[in-house]
């Protein structure tokens, strides 16, 4: 399958990708590499792999010439970044993937797979599934919920087009972030000994690895359209819901260093628990790590200097940086 994967560049994109190559597709990566083009260098010479460095708002069609399939991973990441300019962020994260995704059906390619985020359950009791209510909170969460709309709307027997509600992906990846709540929180240890925690810390949130999560997308970009048209999957796994504070604990077990903690922030407006059975049942889709695991490859990297803190690991820090130099973003 020759699969467009916009974003290919980005945390779960440069994972994804690898992926893709070692299964025998072919990729095309359609990204704007703010992050620089080094987050793909594993990749960039693989026989397979084409890349086209352009916009989803502006590209041209001729971008899924021989395309079977889109995964639409290009957007703003993320709550705080999303924040930053708002009508940007609608412009990119709802605008420009519905733009991606009619592009693609015009030019018939036959599957399309949107990126979104349980972000949009915002804040709520229970365990929540695919048909629960959504309570986007946030610019980013409110764009999701919207590309998932305006995609979905599209599918046919001819398209067939999947949501991925992601849960908060951790990891290591060549691109990496330490902006994501286990990868700040490993970082926060390194560096001070101190786990920084967002008040306070009774947020629940669920959690995949990042590998994890691009094992998800090559389950629905391989499935049968009968069981993935139209449809919405939670990521993750049930056992990954975890409260903040008890998450803290955990990382710091997993690295073998004292709990020790700082507040940060105000106290967070978005909770809750997810359920995955959904994706697990109809796919047999099974995490393979945990935030331990996650915890300590982190830890372990930043020890051996595998991967370093800087400007752009920070994604709302790297995005300022950006339009402060007057980029347009």
């Amino acid at each position: 399958m020759k699969v467009l994967v916009t974003g290919g560049a980005g945390y779960i994109g440069s994972v994804l990708c690898e992926l893709l190559l070692k299964k025998g597709h072919k990729v095309r990566i359609l990204d704007r590499f703010f992050f620089g083009r080094e987050t793909i260098k594993h990749i960039e010479n693989h026989p397979n792999l084409e890349i086209v460095q352009d916009d989803i708002r502006t590209c041209d069609a001729n971008v899924m010439n021989g395309i079977d399939a889109v995964i639409d991973l290009a957007a703003l990441s993320n709550d705080p970044s999303g924040e930053l300019d708002p009508e940007k962020t609608i412009s990119i994260n709802f605008k420009g993937r519905k733009r991606i995704a009619k592009l693609a059906k015009l030019n018939g390619v036959r599957r399309y797979i949107l990126a979104s985020s349980c972000s949009i359950y915002g804040f709520q009791d229970g365990l929540l599934d695919e048909n629960s209510t959504t309570n986007p909170l946030t610019t980013y969460a409110k764009a999701n919920l919207m590309a998932e709309k305006s995609t979905l709307a599209l599918a046919d027997e001819n398209f067939f087009v999947s949501c991925l509600r992601m849960a908060t992906v951790y990891g290591l990846s060549n691109r990496m972030r330490f902006d994501l709540a286990i990868n700040g929180m490993v970082l926060g240890l390194y560096k001070n000994k101190q786990i920084p925690i967002m008040r306070d810390g009774k947020q629940f949130r669920p959690f995949v690895h990042v590998k994890d999560a691009s094992m998800a997308f090559m389950l629905i970009l391989e499935a049968g359209k009968e069981i993935i048209n139209g449809q919405i999957f939670n990521i993750g796994s049930n056992e990954q819901n975890y409260m903040i504070f008890d998450l803290a604990k955990m990382v710091s077990e997993a690295v073998n260093l004292p709990f020790n903690y700082e507040w940060y922030g105000s106290p967070d407006n978005r909770s809750y628990r997810v359920s995955f059975d959904k994706i697990k049942n109809n796919l047999g889709f099974k995490v393979q790590f945990t935030p331990k695991e996650g915890a300590k490859e982190i830890y372990n990297a930043l020890e051996s200097g595998k991967v370093k803190e800087d400007l752009k690991t920070i994604t709302v820090r790297w995005y300022k940086h950006l339009i402060e130099k007057g980029e347009e973003i």
